[in-house]
């Protein structure tokens, strides 16, 4: 590497400013500082035989970013309004690295609430969904509110009076959304949303007998194959799980729904990386009783199954609330209505759960509304809501390790991670909550 120390002067809106191509080339070559080197990462002249690069920018901004590069910390004055210091960054393609010094690697245990947001629609909140750059994006009813990882609200998403039933995203640029079909509309399914401009990118088909079909879509999943999955129940015999290829929008299979079973009411769809299996769980009070299986697209079959059909169970098992695979500990993790976590194991099929009570623990007084308990599992550690708290479980056995809470918004309704942040949707204040992990402490 070349990288010399010679001082380097930039003029920024009228201010000079000194540093080294060392520290300049801490910006990685993907940044606006990056391009001032050559191949050899030697750093290149300024033009027309000036003696400073000549930026026509924010000198205030720049002076922030420039001691970023130079120590690693951030720090931000209180003349420097943050989102004009985020645009500047984006500028400069320093984002990542302001990202990386306002919040660290995420770890549940390590969580602080970063800020309340209140919601702009009418109604409660029904699901949340973190995007992968650290935005999210709410469901109220037949809106979509799409926020970026400044909390900057972009132009929501009106599907005109149909219900959304679940929102995913396919990438920093597009949002995927599921809603109810209207009976004599014809509408209904899911569509690809910009989530910039909230513009119908297209819409996904259901085809059946060579004919196209009107649906309802429910849960969404995603496999890195590109791949979409999502319950899907139709007028005639379209009951079951839908793929689709990411980047066509073609439907590529369907998994049809067996006489006894439930696929196309499911609340929940994972897919499972290791096992190439799509787990769907459809749930209390969805339907009287619970079904949990394992689909394995490559050989259009049901490889693993549980439902409390037939099995001796207790009242609390009858009402698991939501479920999530764990493929590393060979179990599902279902949980119930007291926030009781149970494992059933992936290795026999049709077992019994084991369940872990907790619920005595945590007894008091009970929200005006509360919520049915959700599951999420991220960086080998366990989340599960209940009320108005989420609890953090670490460790083969599951300990229970910390709990977050806010004061404000009463239950939550759901919760998402992703982009190094949680957030957590209330149903009483439409409000969301974003926890971040604060960076480790310098030494």
């Amino acid at each position: 590497m070349g990288v010399q120390k010679d001082v380097v002067k930039f003029n920024v809106g009228g201010r000079i400013f000194q540093t080294t191509a060392t520290t300049l080339a801490n910006a990685g070559r993907d940044s606006f500082f990056g391009a001032l080197f050559d191949d050899n990462w030697d750093l290149q002249q300024p033009p027309n035989n000036r003696q400073e690069f000549f930026i026509d920018r924010n000198p205030d901004c720049f002076a922030v970013l420039l001691d970023l590069l130079r120590t690693g910390d951030l720090y931000i004055p209180s003349n420097v309004p943050e989102r004009l210091l985020y645009r500047e960054a984006m500028f400069y393609g320093l984002i990542d690295h302001v990202r990386s010094a306002k919040w660290g690697p995420f770890d549940g245990n390590r969580l602080k609430l970063s800020r309340s947001v209140t919601g702009r629609a009418p109604g409660d909140g029904t699901a949340i969904r973190a995007g992968p750059d650290g935005g999210c994006c709410v469901a109220h009813g037949s809106m979509v509110h799409v926020f970026d990882w400044m909390l900057e609200e972009h132009p929501p998403i009106n599907l005109d009076y149909q219900r959304v039933n679940d929102i995913g995203w396919v990438n920093s640029e597009h949002v995927l959304i599921s809603a109810c079909e209207r009976l004599g509309k014809g509408d209904g399914g899911m569509g690809l949303f910009s989530s910039s401009t909230g513009d119908l990118r297209y819409k996904f088909n259901v085809v059946h007998d060579n004919q196209i079909k009107s649906y309802t879509a429910g849960a969404l999943s995603f496999s890195p194959d590109y791949k979409i999955f999502a319950s899907c129940k139709g007028r005639s015999n379209e009951y079951g799980i839908g793929v689709w290829d990411q980047v066509t929008g073609k439907q590529m299979d369907f998994f049809y729904e067996s006489p006894g079973w439930s696929l196309g009411d499911a609340d929940k769809l994972q897919w499972l990386n290791e096992s190439n299996c799509l787990l769907v769980a459809t749930l209390f009070p969805r339907k009287d009783n619970c079904y949990i299986s394992l689909l394995d697209f490559r050989e259009k079959r049901m490889v693993w199954s549980w439902s409390d059909i037939g099995a001796p169970f207790t009242v609390d098992e009858k009402r698991v609330r939501d479920a999530i695979a764990m493929e590393e500990c060979n179990s599902v993790c279902v949980v119930n209505e007291y926030d009781d976590l149970g494992f059933i194991d992936l290795r026999i099929n049709g077992g019994s759960v084991r369940w872990s009570s907790r619920s005595r623990l945590l007894k008091g007084k009970m929200p005006d509304e509360p919520c049915y308990p959700k599951l999420a599992l991220h960086n080998g550690q366990l989340f599960s809501s209940m009320n108005d708290s989420i609890s953090v479980f670490c460790g083969p056995d599951w300990v229970l390790t910390s709990r977050l809470r806010s004061s404000y918004g009463g239950s939550i309704c759901d919760f998402s991670i992703g982009g190094d942040r949680l957030f957590a949707l209330h149903s009483e204040e439409n409000v969301f909550d974003v926890w971040e992990t604060p960076p480790p402490p310098v030494i």
